[in-house]
């Protein structure tokens, strides 16, 4: 696959990281996760899927970051814009790259010194905790000193080209979707509806596809995270689908509904209700309003409060930081990239979901998802 990136971009990233680690006295980060580590190299594989091996990449306080990784990634990694590429035969059962990430700690940071290591909320140690255990007695006094901040203030707001690749995500799925109704054969399953958009998303342009939900019943559905089932849909079931769809390794994340035959009252009010809730998120999106600000605006464009946050980051992850929560205080900057997320239960075990992405603008939002009408589509 073509790097959708020049390298520039990388150099860029590293050199924002560099200066924001200087501030903090850090000598070097220790990145373990796929998104951290593309961020930096742009490392794109879906060979993470398999677990049994550990990736690591170390970006030093100058110069370009350090791969310590598997012998099998060293000809992609290679075709990166990085230079130094450590490499040991993995799975190793006694010595799984240890050894090798220990020495390499001991030479890009001092002794004494800080390494960075994201530590917090939405981060993983992508390593056997008794290896991370092992590594912290190897590099001995460098204390280790959380960066999830740091990460997190950085990839938030995206460049011209990541925007852009999520732009063209979104309307991958927007095509899709449009295509619905050529699924909805007589007796077709909400299973077979889930096989067959995954192959409409991959004919208009996907990659693969991530993440797919959904559901279908009644005058609405019990949740949004359900795999599907083999029912076959009926006139008077409401029908969604969330998607999660990849291009070059950016989502999308939003969702369509439809009404089977027909929509009861309850079921068009509450889809004009949650249409405009996220136009009233829209409209507040802006820089220097915070999520907790969002959040308010779409909860009462609502009339009520559903509980829950009701919106969040997106980009090389299908759910990013920030949420549109009370207790989340981020400010909107430009270039940042948001799911807009109001919801509504409709009674006892349903409920209807509404979902746009958006990207925050210098004078306000813009649309990345193609808005879907204020009237929920009823299809025959």
């Amino acid at each position: 696959m073509p790097q959708p990136f020049p390298r520039s971009e990388f150099e860029a990233r590293c050199a924002t990281a560099q200066a924001a680690m200087a501030r903090e006295g850090i000598a070097a980060m220790l990145l373990t996760s796929e998104p951290d580590l593309r961020y930096f190299t742009g490392f794109l594989t879906r060979f993470w899927e398999s677990h049994t091996r550990p990736w690591f990449l170390l970006v030093p306080a100058s110069g370009k970051p350090v791969a310590v990784i598997p012998a099998i990634g060293a000809e992609l990694m290679a075709q990166s814009w990085l230079s130094d590429i450590r490499t040991w035969t993995s799975p190793d059962y006694d010595d799984d790259g240890v050894t090798l990430l220990a020495e390499t700690i001991r030479e890009l940071v001092p002794d004494g010194a800080r390494l960075g290591v994201p530590l917090g909320r939405e981060t993983a140690l992508r390593m056997p905790p008794a290896d991370w255990d092992r590594l912290c007695a190897l590099i001995g006094d460098r204390p280790r000193h959380d960066v999830s901040a740091l990460l997190r203030t950085q990839q938030e707001v995206k460049s011209p080209a990541e925007i852009a690749l999520i732009r063209e995500t979104c309307a991958i799925a927007g095509r899709a979707y449009a295509r619905l109704p050529e699924l909805l054969t007589p007796g077709v399953t909400l299973a077979q509806v889930f096989r067959r958009f995954q192959m409409l998303l991959l004919e208009e342009g996907a990659d693969w596809v991530s993440y797919l939900a959904g559901g279908a019943a009644r005058g609405g559905y019990g949740d949004v995270i359900s795999p599907a089932d083999d029912r076959p849909l009926a006139p008077g079931d409401v029908l969604m689908l969330d998607t999660g769809a990849v291009r070059q390794g950016y989502f999308c994340d939003y969702d369509r509904n439809w009404a089977v035959g027909h929509a009861t009252p309850e079921v068009q009010d509450a889809h004009r209700r949650l249409h405009d809730a996220a136009l009233a998120g829209f409209e507040a999106a802006r820089p220097g309003a915070t999520c907790a600000d969002l959040h308010r605006t779409i909860v009462g464009a609502l009339g009520q409060d559903p509980g829950g946050r009701v919106g969040h980051g997106l980009g090389m992850r299908l759910t990013e930081w920030p949420s549109l929560i009370p207790a989340d205080n981020t400010v909107l900057r430009p270039g940042m990239v948001m799911s807009l997320e109001p919801w509504l239960p409709l009674g006892p075990g349903l409920m209807l979901v509404h979902e746009e992405n958006i990207v925050i603008g210098e004078n306000g939002a813009e649309w990345l998802s193609p808005l879907a009408p204020r009237e929920i589509p009823v299809i025959d």
